[in-house]
């Protein structure tokens, strides 16, 4: 009888830690536990992240976040593209697990998201008819001469030209490079402003008539650091993910499967953390 009773005290003990145990895990853990598949979402964003011609997921940030899962372990990875605007709304409604497409750090976001260490650092520049006619190099330059700016739903780009005080009424937001592109093209908008590395990539795209601005001539506040992004509650998982991008960041075989999308050793993160960019930018 004593037995019997000590062994239901102990059964009833144990499944009271793996209740235990279960409750303090968060939501991706309980997926990766169950054998489900990791969600990655991003959208169409060269050279960050985009589908491939075969519908998998390409760009830096979405090799670097597949590698890493799978020296986690972890090979059950599917893509989900949307647009930039629906990315942050996407992951809290469960659609997927983690944002992939090299989303900057900034303070209104880490009160609705929770980011990776840093991944990449990258300045701003503009795409400019060639020659830059009107010599439109920052923010400032646009404020002062009243030029018009076209830049993606939901960038960044768009309070950075609000603080430097280009009036509200000068700021074409569209869905995407795609649309920023043909804006300028088109002569609707004087410049498009983004991240040097999609500048540059529209650019290429323009068959010489248009170029890219130098970073260097903006302020280096407007330098901004990308992660990951996952849910509040997953902050189990993103331990263990920063611990294997510690691992990873920078290494030999990590810059050479990222040079083909023109990441180079100045686009590394260096020291600072995340809880400092949430703080400052």
């Amino acid at each position: 009888m004593l037995q019997s009773m000590v062994s239901r005290a102990i059964l009833a003990l144990s499944l009271g830690f793996i209740a235990a145990g279960t409750a303090g895990a968060g939501p991706l853990k309980d997926r990766v536990a169950a054998g489900e598949t990791i969600r990655i979402g991003f959208d169409n964003g060269v050279p960050a992240a985009f589908l491939g011609k075969n519908g998998d997921a390409d760009g830096f940030v979405n090799v670097m976040t597949i590698d890493v899962l799978k020296k986690m372990g972890y090979d059950k990875i599917e893509p989900v593209q949307v647009e930039w605007s629906g990315l942050i709304p996407g992951l809290q409604a469960g659609r997927f697990d983690i944002i992939s497409g090299g989303m900057y750090i900034l303070a209104s976001r880490c009160e609705n998201v929770e980011f990776s260490d840093p991944i990449y650092k990258m300045g701003e520049s503009f795409l400019v008819p060639k020659g830059n006619p009107k010599g439109l190099h920052n923010y400032e330059d646009l404020s002062k001469s009243g030029a018009i700016m076209v830049t993606g739903t939901g960038y960044n780009s768009i309070q950075a030209a609000k603080d430097a005080g280009v009036d509200e009424s000068k700021i074409m937001d569209v869905p995407g490079p795609t649309e920023m592109l043909a804006a300028v093209q088109a002569g609707r908008a004087d410049v498009a402003a983004s991240t040097e590395m999609l500048i540059s990539e529209l650019a290429s795209k323009s068959g010489g008539a248009l170029e890219a601005t130098g970073a260097s001539k903006m302020p280096k506040k407007l330098f901004n650091w990308g992660a990951l992004a996952f849910r509040k509650e997953d902050k189990d998982f993103i331990n263990d993910f920063n611990a294997a991008l510690k691992q990873y960041l920078g290494s030999e075989e990590m810059m050479k499967k990222v040079a083909q999308y023109g990441y180079t050793k100045e686009w590394l993160p260096g020291d600072e953390n995340t809880k400092w960019i949430c703080a400052n930018r």
